[in-house]
């Protein structure tokens, strides 16, 4: 038997024994997961018991941006072997649809998630995965770092789907991981301003840290933009909270021609959304939806210092892990990334 980390019902997970998975088989890795961090959409399932219009089935598994090393490999696998340190894509997809075939992994019509009611998550000791979905990293990052890999790949992803660059104004809505990376990763693009939104003041102070120029509430956003912008607006907006009034206060700031970037996942299932507002200045919406194989990228870019390591606020055991989720669901302690050490 092996640890987990189960959701059971909302607002309310255990620790639990589950059988340790069989040897690995024809390209498949064993990993020894040593640890995992903290999602956004790991709080939806959570507090919500739900994402979007899919419920949760309990007891769950989560967990999706984990780190590791592996424990064994399967029959054909030649490019890892035991002791090599990983992380893992949570993406399972068949390889062979059209749209893995035009590198489009992440909509795979026959892929399933870890982490959700499709597939166990990796809050538990070991994990037997593809060879397809494991990434090595140095040996110099700690486990705790290397948890950065999975979420950085998402906003590493957002760049195969949208330009930043050094004449872009960037305004990224909520600051939270997934905000704070953005925000790292445009200032990484050379953006001359990156503006960090968020009604907290500990995520505010967190995210100048991480890499934005300027950090400010909701409400006193827009002078902020106009200000700076000679009254254009923002040539990028990267929505990373899924509210109604991030969504809509971010199409009005975007300038014409410029780019909306969906990043957050919405509580509720219909928005009433301004798309007239997106319309009248032919605003580019870009969804986003995962990580899409970049993990490679983003360990470059951790490899080469661009993403501030101040991000990680709190890293703890498995035994403590229900009251840091509770923690973090109530932002309280100055939360920003939450790390569960499964090795600890």
């Amino acid at each position: 038997m092996m640890r987990s980390i189960q959701l059971v019902s909302p607002r309310r997970l255990e620790l639990r024994d589950i059988a340790e998975p069989p040897e690995p088989g024809p390209g498949e890795l064993l990993v020894r997961v040593r640890a995992v961090g903290v999602c956004g959409s790991d709080l939806h399932w959570y507090t919500e018991g739900r994402i979007g219009a899919f419920p949760a089935t309990y007891p769950l598994v989560l967990g999706h941006e984990p780190a590791g090393e592996v424990a064994a490999v399967g029959a054909g696998v030649s490019s890892f072997q035991p002791g090599d340190r990983v992380a893992i894509e949570p993406t399972l997809s068949c390889g062979h649809c059209e749209f893995c075939l035009r590198g489009r992994h992440n909509n795979c019509i026959r892929s399933s998630f870890m982490g959700s009611p499709q597939a166990p998550g990796l809050f538990r000791d070991y994990a037997l995965v593809p060879q397809g979905n494991a990434t090595k990293f140095p040996a110099a990052f700690s486990f705790v770092r290397a948890t950065l890999i999975e979420p950085l790949a998402v906003i590493m992803h957002m760049l195969e789907l949208i330009e930043i660059g050094p004449t872009d104004t960037v305004v990224v809505l909520g600051a939270g991981p997934i905000g704070m990376l953005a925000a790292a990763v445009a200032r990484a693009c050379g953006a001359p301003i990156v503006i960090s939104v968020d009604r907290l003041a500990h995520r505010r102070a967190l995210a100048l840290r991480m890499g934005a120029t300027l950090a400010v509430d909701l409400a006193g956003l827009v002078p902020a933009v106009l200000d700076l912008t000679r009254g254009l607006g923002a040539s990028v907006v990267i929505d990373a909270a899924g509210d109604l009034q991030t969504i809509n206060t971010g199409l009005a700031i975007a300038r014409p021609g410029g780019v909306f970037v969906l990043a957050g996942i919405p509580s509720v299932a219909n928005l009433p959304v301004d798309l007239h507002s997106a319309m009248a200045k032919e605003v580019r919406i870009q969804t986003l939806k995962r990580s899409n194989h970049r993990s490679a990228p983003a360990i470059e870019l951790l490899a080469r210092e661009a993403v501030p390591d101040a991000l990680v606020t709190h890293a703890v055991p498995a035994e403590q892990a229900p009251e840091a989720v509770e923690m973090l669901a109530e932002y309280r302690d100055g939360v920003g990334k939450l790390v569960v050490k499964m090795d600890a």
